[in-house]
């Protein structure tokens, strides 16, 4: 397998390519909640890290692409293929890659619900995910309008995929964003 490039290299790849803040933060998410995981299951914590953290790097400049391009950069930049396999297989519906590997159920997991876990903590009045649960999040799921972009059937169905219940999975993404509030512009207190 191929050596990992380093955090900083990988931020400095994604930053090259995506201007967005909100876009940032949540492949921040993505990393932290892929992170988190990768703990629990003994897994290694870097290329978990990698494959949220990078997983849309392409999106901004070649949405039509996405995560083709990226892919197609990431293995010329020498990625490990689990890394590379695990951002194809975050959009099946483009890349024909089911997630099949515990990092690509991983990341495919951890990808939608990070948006509606963000989407459900700034309608707050904390606008923090300092005192979101799960609950509130399952409840907000139920408002088709709500964060309308989510696929609330991909988040069940990559949740139980990953053979986590859906409330054990939405409350311990909540736990690993928690756990980097402030790099997404939250406040850690309630």
């Amino acid at each position: 397998m191929s050596a990992l490039p380093s955090r900083d290299a990988q931020l400095a790849l994604m930053h090259q390519y995506v201007e967005s803040e909100s876009l940032r933060r949540h492949m921040y998410s993505v990393e932290a909640a892929c992170r988190a995981y990768a703990r629990v299951f003994g897994e290694d914590e870097d290329t978990y890290g990698a494959a949220g953290l990078l997983h849309d790097f392409d999106y901004e400049r070649w949405p039509e692409e996405h995560p083709l391009r990226g892919a197609e950069m990431l293995r010329e930049g020498g990625y490990p293929e689990p890394v590379i396999r695990a951002i194809l297989a975050h959009y099946p519906d483009r890349t024909g890659v089911q997630p099949e590997t515990r990092l690509e159920r991983t990341l495919h997991a951890c990808d939608e619900i990070t948006g509606l876990v963000t989407a459900a903590a700034l309608v707050r009045p904390s606008r923090s995910v300092a005192d979101l649960e799960a609950k509130s999040v399952i409840k907000k799921m139920k408002d088709k309008q709500f964060a309308a972009g989510v696929d609330r059937d991909d988040v069940r169905r990559a949740a139980e995929e990953l053979g986590v219940e859906l409330g054990e999975h939405v409350q311990f993404v909540i736990e690993a964003m928690r756990g980097i509030a402030p790099e997404l512009g939250m406040s850690t207190e309630v």
